[in-house]
């Protein structure tokens, strides 16, 4: 009996035993299965949200915004690496004019001159209004300095009919000063005559300035005279002869000081320092033909033509321009105007009196001399 009861409390021992370790092998277990999914959930965690997979099925790409097509304006300055540059665009009835890059603060530089069947162009404007109303002072050419905004700007152009223009028949004065003084009394010798007052041309530029003169340029005259393009009635051109020491000192800065654009007529040979300022055109005056030959009329009409054509590229190589000449002393014929047409230029004035017209001849334009002496009612009476 004992011994039976000592095997069963042995027994009871190792059953008791056995439930202690098996409970402490599942406590265990469980320990190491939480501690490995903590540790998982931190993993995730820390790697960010795992997109689902599409088995086979690439994940979409993001579409990349297809930005608008730049504006040919947007195009032109693109393309510039000036800071100053301004996209000028064309507006008005049958003009498909292509916009233009103008440097802002320069003045403006050989604007289009559209052309339109039974019509006259009449010039680019500021507003759509002021092109209908065909407003003078607010007409825009090379004579004003070039503004906009935001690097951009619009032109407005405007026509005639061609009866229109024959109608008002318009005479465009070039006019032609030499020398300049600043005695009231002028200059003693023979070129007295050549020497203007600087107080009289101070008073013929105030003028042209405050009473709205329209100022072309010589793009602008040759259309003009082709019947093409349409002037107001009081337009007027100033020119000087031979860039004299007294024209760069005296002269130039009134003209400056007005915005009168101005054309400077330089002998090549003796001068060949740059523009004074933006507002004197340099063009040629020839290179050396500026003196007598040997029937003591001017080279131009002594010279063979293969000589005058050359010393005419010489002057135009230095200036940096053809486009029109002043004859020396004005004295020309026609292989004179032969060589001029060899040596690639278009225009040419004389000292011929007269005004410029529609079918002038362009190798022969005549001119309004200013003499010392001509103060402001003479000059008005010439001008208009």
């Amino acid at each position: 009996m004992n011994a039976t009861r000592r095997q069963q409390r042995g027994r009871h021992l190792t059953v008791r035993r056995r439930r202690r370790l098996t409970v402490t092998i599942v406590a265990a277990v469980a320990l190491v299965i939480a501690v490995v999914a903590v540790t998982a959930v931190a993993l995730i965690r820390a790697q960010g949200p795992v997109e689902p997979e599409t088995a086979g099925t690439p994940a979409p790409a993001t579409a990349t915004p297809t930005p608008p097509p730049l504006t040919p304006a947007q195009q032109l300055l693109a393309g510039s690496d000036d800071p100053n540059a301004c996209a000028v665009s064309f507006a008005g009835d049958g003009i498909t004019d292509a916009p233009q890059l103008q440097s802002q603060g320069a003045l403006y530089a050989y604007l289009p001159i559209p052309a339109r069947e039974g019509a006259v162009f009449a010039g680019w404007y500021a507003t759509p209004e002021d092109a209908a109303a065909y407003t003078v002072g607010a007409r825009v050419n090379g004579a004003d300095v070039v503004t906009c905004a935001d690097a951009q700007t619009t032109l407005y152009g405007s026509w005639k009919t061609p009866d229109e223009v024959a109608a008002e028949d318009v005479g465009l004065p070039i006019l032609m000063y030499h020398q300049f003084t600043t005695k009231p009394e002028g200059e003693s010798g023979w070129l007295k005559a050549n020497y203007a007052y600087t107080g009289d041309f101070d008073a013929h530029m105030s003028y042209l300035a405050e009473t709205g003169f329209y100022l072309p340029l010589w793009d602008e005259v040759s259309a003009f005279i082709d019947g093409r393009l349409y002037l107001p009635s009081r337009s007027a051109v100033v020119t000087d002869d031979d860039a004299d020491s007294s024209w760069l000192e005296l002269a130039a800065p009134v003209v400056q000081a007005y915005g009168i654009p101005t054309t400077s007529f330089v002998i090549t040979s003796a001068r060949t320092e740059p523009t004074p300022n933006m507002y004197v055109l340099q063009r040629s005056h020839t290179h050396d033909m500026h003196t007598a030959g040997d029937n003591g009329q001017g080279r131009m009409v002594n010279w063979p033509v293969a000589d005058m054509v050359a010393d005419m590229e010489t002057s135009a190589q230095i200036l940096g321009a053809k486009e029109v000449m002043a004859y020396p002393f004005g004295h020309y014929d026609e292989n004179a105007k032969e060589a001029l047409r060899q040596a690639g230029f278009e225009m040419a004035r004389t000292v011929e009196p007269g005004y410029v017209r529609a079918g002038t001849d362009k190798l022969a334009m005549p001119t309004i001399r200013i003499n010392y002496g001509m103060g402001l009612d003479a000059f008005i009476n010439l001008v208009g």
